[in-house]
């Protein structure tokens, strides 16, 4: 078989070519804008065969009475129309001051009356001077000192006041040389008025004394509770009952000890 003839290759546009093709487009567009671009009112049609109105020449005084305010207000085609719409003008005049200041004269001797007028009308009472001032005399205050207590006492402080001692404490004598602190013992006691438990709250300064505290409060005895109460009270713990037991010391020189004997010298 024989091949078929080569088809002719198609023809190309150069650059050049497409750029003259598109600048002659865009220059058709320009003048088609320009011709076509200019906007023009439409015209308008003449008005023919219209009613039209027209002013009254000298029919217009009489349309001026068919105003229902001609005379309940002012008007100006009224009987004072010019009174009323036209009011004269009032011309106000200035004033001016034109005589000169003239000030107030003062002689020398003036001067100082009006102060010596008031202090003569007003009197001011004198205070006298006193150069040497009085003295004051005053009395010494003494602090009253308490009388040393002649024995120890106990009392009783809080709830446990309430609920009478059975048992009389006699706290001793402490055998010290100075005065000592009291000694607070706090104590619980039951229904019974017996102590269940005690505590040293606060101490004396001297382990007897605060011995002697604690065993006279082990040993006391407080009224019981009435039995009614008793049988109210729902648990133990609210059968008992705290308070303090307060020891003020009474102190006594301490006996004196033996001196060391001396030995005479052998004549």
């Amino acid at each position: 078989m024989n091949a078929a003839p080569d088809s002719p290759p198609h023809p190309t546009w150069s650059p050049a070519r497409w750029l003259t093709v598109i600048a002659l487009i865009f220059g058709a567009h320009v003048v088609l804008i320009f011709v076509f671009g200019a906007w023009r009112p439409p015209p308008v049609r003449p008005v023919e065969h219209v009613p039209a109105l027209q002013l009254a020449g000298a029919a217009g005084g009489w349309l001026g009475l068919n105003d229902p305010t001609l005379f309940a207000l002012p008007h100006a085609q009224g009987f004072a129309g010019e009174a009323w719409m036209e009011p004269p003008r009032i011309q106000f005049t200035q004033l001016e001051w034109t005589e000169r200041p003239r000030w107030l004269e003062l002689s020398a001797g003036q001067l100082g009356s009006i102060f010596h007028r008031f202090m003569q009308t007003n009197r001011f009472a004198r205070l006298p001077l006193e150069l040497k001032v009085a003295p004051r005399l005053s009395v010494p205050v003494l602090p009253v000192q308490q009388a040393p207590v002649q024995a120890s006492t106990v009392r009783v402080e809080g709830d446990l006041a309430r609920r009478s001692l059975l048992t009389p404490l006699n706290p001793p004598s402490v055998p010290f040389s100075d005065v000592i602190a009291p000694s607070r013992v706090q104590v619980v006691v039951d229904a019974a008025g017996r102590v269940v438990s005690d505590a040293l709250l606060s101490s004396s300064g001297v382990a007897a004394a605060d011995g002697n505290a604690l065993a006279l409060a082990q040993a006391a005895r407080f009224a019981p509770l009435p039995r009614a109460d008793v049988s109210v009270l729902a648990d133990l713990a609210s059968q008992l009952t705290f308070g303090q037991l307060v020891f003020d010391w009474h102190t006594v020189p301490p006996p004196a000890t033996n001196a060391p004997a001396t030995h005479e010298p052998v004549q």
